[in-house]
């Protein structure tokens, strides 16, 4: 063995880049970031809930990295192979341009079947003119950074080795040992080109190199996948280019052996630089995945909603819930419940930003707009694409029953705060949703359905809602039951058909969230000050919020303003159209990335914003 030691450092950048300056590859099972200097910063191994391998994008010193970059000072760029999820990484030195094609194929797609357990991360390196010397150090830390490792070096593989995971890593250029670190040096002339392969190895996977024509084939074959994939898209719209990334975007946070649909494939990206809103979203978020099935059912993706049927009707039963109802909120990707919380407190977080948490203690809280939001995906499922059976209308039933017994409770609400259960409008208002989507599903169809009982609640709630979630002194419907804080969840109404976009109290409710809650376009969930949230520091504007805000000015009539405020909203997505969670003060992304709560409703917005101006 060429080297082993316990906790190691990682020689190479003082600090990550920035959440945005990164691109994501993956294979329907786990994805990796790549840097915009050719560093991969994250990735778990071998599927989106696993420990990582690479986290430096949390730990620049512990995390682990796979650098790999020109050897001389370049500029760099970085840009998707058009209709693709293949990644190029540019270097434009002195002397020449290189380029890192990043992919990882999709097994059973682009494999053999003889592969199907092979799980790989190719990184094709080209010279495409003159000469540029390279330089790659691969560095894994297992476990989060916790778990210690030993590297041996067998010819042209570097096999790193720890209790739980061996990694095997190829290459067409000679590998040397340096500790537990694997290091290569070369020079690249115009037209020639390397090939690095990271493979999980164990007894039935067993480590193999990756030639420079198997990795050219398999570049075509992955090539061809994703725009076979997106050629089912219906979209001819103005924002096309935007629409499809974010499309290819939600294709790779699913998990193909599931169907599952996580909500980002990253743990801890913060909130805020320093703060403590870091959490772990690489799980299925019932909320997150049945909007998602929305936006790919739009644009003619059945097969992805297919896919999620089939994880609700495997996996997920009404009954499963404990006190949060017969539904959690979240779940694992293979459909588990438990998600226990921890913190990693030898990882420094995001730029210092601790703690680092894996697991998601949210889990455990009610929030009532989830039945909402699910069996809204299974109506328009069943509209546009192919009609529910039998047994997923028993469990509708069993849903909607269960809602029209306990809509009136308080919760913790679709922002999963920690201050304390209220009565917030958007439960109220998404219940509403799980009852009259219902309805309407048995009328079309000729269900079976206690339509009298659901009705009376569906009207109760409806009316709840105008007496209770409206402000007289503001003007506006609020964030929870008699009281006077706005929340940008209540831009659902007109989206959700529970009142009309040009109703007075409906417009007379944006010109406040306007007023109070929108800047430059970007739209804050709600204040923390004057609706405290149980965590401490702030938070930037909530992304699918300003998505929604351009839904509800179309709706509204306002085409102008909802150009206006589309247009800009895409000049803060990063260089290659992905974006986090939130965006901060002076337009930097911020939180899990990329996040698939603001790519559908991205889909959503141009969507309707495309058929309103015609």
């Amino acid at each position: 063995m060429a080297g082993t030691q316990p906790q190691q450092d990682t020689p190479g950048r003082p600090r990550p880049l920035p959440i945005a300056e990164h691109g994501l590859i993956g294979d329907l099972r786990t994805v990796a970031l790549v840097g915009s200097d050719g560093t991969i910063d994250w990735y778990c191994c071998p599927a989106f809930d696993a420990p990582s391998v690479f986290a430096a994008i949390l730990d620049a010193e512990r995390g682990g990295a796979f650098e790999l970059a020109a050897a001389v000072p370049a500029r760099t760029k970085q840009f998707y192979f058009p209709d693709t999820n293949v990644l190029i990484t540019r270097f434009f030195t002195e002397d020449g341009v290189g380029e890192i094609q990043d992919f990882m194929p999709v097994t059973g797609e682009t494999t053999e079947p003889a592969e199907a357990g092979r799980h790989r991360l190719i990184r094709r390196v080209l010279c495409v003119r003159g000469t540029v010397p390279f330089r790659a150090r691969v560095a894994p830390r297992f476990d989060y950074g916790a778990a210690p490792h030993s590297l041996g070096m067998l010819g042209d593989t570097a096999l790193f080795e720890s209790r739980d995971m061996s990694l095997a890593l190829t290459a067409t250029v000679a590998l040397q040992s340096d500790g537990v670190d694997a290091l290569a040096d070369f020079k690249l002339e115009e037209g020639e080109s390397a090939v690095f392969a990271l493979d999980q190895v164990g007894d039935r996977v067993r480590p193999r190199g990756c030639a420079r024509t198997e990795a050219e084939h398999q570049f075509a074959a992955t090539v061809a996948y994703w725009r076979r994939w997106l050629s089912q898209s219906r979209y001819r719209g103005r924002w096309r280019e935007m629409v499809h990334r974010s499309a290819l975007t939600l294709k790779l946070l699913t998990y193909a052996p599931t169907g599952a649909i996580v909500a980002a494939p990253t743990t801890s990206l913060p909130e805020q630089l320093g703060g403590e809103r870091n959490w772990d979203y690489r799980y299925v978020w019932v909320r997150d995945a049945a909007f998602a099935v929305y936006a790919l059912l739009r644009l003619g993706f059945a097969g992805e909603a297919e896919a999620f049927m089939r994880f609700l009707t495997t996996h997920i039963s009404p009954g499963d819930g404990t006190a949060s109802g017969p539904l959690q909120i979240m779940y694992g990707i293979d459909g588990r419940t438990d998600l226990p919380e921890r913190e990693l407190p030898h990882l420094s977080g995001h730029q210092g930003s601790a703690p680092v948490r894996v697991g998601n203690a949210a889990a455990d809280q009610l929030q009532l707009d989830i039945y909402g939001a699910l069996i809204d995906s299974i109506y328009l499922y069943d509209k546009w694409a192919q009609p529910i059976s039998s047994d997923q209308w028993d469990d509708v039933c069993q849903l909607v029953d269960w809602v029209c017994d306990h809509w009136d409770q308080p919760d913790e609400g679709v922002w999963e705060t920690r201050g304390g259960r209220k009565n917030f409008l958007y439960s109220r208002l998404m219940c509403w949703v799980a009852i009259e989507r219902a309805m309407r599903l048995a009328n079309r169809r000729g269900l079976p359905a206690d339509i009298r009982r659901w009705r009376q609640s569906r009207d109760t709630i409806y009316r709840r809602i105008m007496a209770r979630g409206w402000s007289p002194r503001r003007r506006a419907f609020v964030q929870h039951e008699d009281g006077d804080v706005l929340d940008a969840s209540v831009l659902m109404m007109p989206l959700a058909k529970f009142i009309a976009p040009t109703d007075p109290k409906w417009l007379s409710t944006l010109d406040a969230l306007t007023e109070e809650l929108v800047s430059d376009s970007l739209v804050y969930r709600y204040d923390p000050q004057a609706s405290p949230d149980g965590v401490r520091g702030d938070e930037g504007t909530f992304s699918i919020c300003s998505f929604w805000y351009v839904e509800a000015l179309v709706r509204a009539g306002r085409l102008e303003e909802a150009r206006l405020a589309f247009e800009k909203m895409l000049t803060y997505a990063n260089h290659l159209g992905l974006y986090a969670e939130e965006i901060g003060r002076t337009g930097e992304q911020q939180g899990n990335f990329p996040q698939a709560f603001t790519h559908l409703s991205l889909i959503s917005a141009a969507f309707n914003l495309d058929r309103a101006l015609g």
